[in-house]
């Protein structure tokens, strides 16, 4: 899952950031209201955090952008102003939540997952499963053959990819676009030793093998015939 975080506050924005990586989201993060804009126009993202005052341009101008472009991710207003009028007015230009500053982390990570389950489908489950493999959204529990696995944050974030495209090839490009921060280097082979990894895992200790690579290709989770 992929964060857009527009926030041009140094020390919120780090915070921020350190706890969407921490709960296993790739994060962008924006400094001012051009580059936010850029971002949410030209990557995709799951859900955005966005700032209300920014440099450049207004959260509130971002959006409307966004809107009238037909982008629609999900978004959550950041404000230090907590009048009914401003909250008001940043739900009827698009936004779907907002949050007033200060704020706890815990909720505005419940409010991101929050909007990302609304965004997708109605009967969208919090229990992914292939085969013996089971991934609970919920409690972030994995377990294959009633044998529990522990996962790292960025290995779990793969693995609910791969089994959210069960049965689709996925490249090295779209799962570092979801999975990982926009700007990571293509060249390197982060995401091959992280699939190794998660095979070790997941794979290493069973006889049916679910984890696939597809040469030249990408990679597919899917029980073989």
């Amino acid at each position: 899952m992929r964060i857009l975080l527009v926030e041009d506050d140094r020390k919120i924005a780090d915070f921020i950031v350190k706890g969407l990586k921490a709960a296993g989201y790739a994060v962008d993060h924006a400094a001012d209201g051009e580059e936010g804009l850029h971002l949410a126009l030209s990557e995709p993202y799951d859900a955005a955090v966005i700032d209300i005052m920014l440099p450049g341009r207004s959260g509130l101008s971002i959006v409307e952008t966004m809107r009238r472009e037909k982008v629609r991710t999900p978004v959550i207003f950041l404000s230090a102003r907590g009048e009914i009028d401003d909250r008001v007015k940043g739900l009827e230009i698009g936004a779907d939540d907002y949050l007033t500053k200060p704020f706890s982390f815990s909720e505005l990570l419940a409010r991101v997952q929050a909007l990302i389950r609304r965004a997708g489908e109605v009967s969208e489950p919090m229990r992914l499963v292939v085969g013996g493999l089971s991934l609970d959204l919920v409690t972030r529990r994995v377990v294959r053959d009633d044998q529990k696995i522990e996962l790292q944050p960025l290995e779990f974030s793969l693995l609910e990819y791969l089994m959210r495209n069960a049965g689709r090839v996925v490249s090295k490009t779209m799962i570092m676009e979801h999975v990982w921060d926009y700007n990571f280097d293509p060249r390197t082979n982060v995401v091959e030793a992280r699939i190794c990894r998660l095979r070790d895992k997941v794979d290493k200790d069973f006889d049916r093998k679910l984890i696939h690579t597809v040469r030249g290709v990408g990679y597919v989770l899917k029980e073989l015939d």
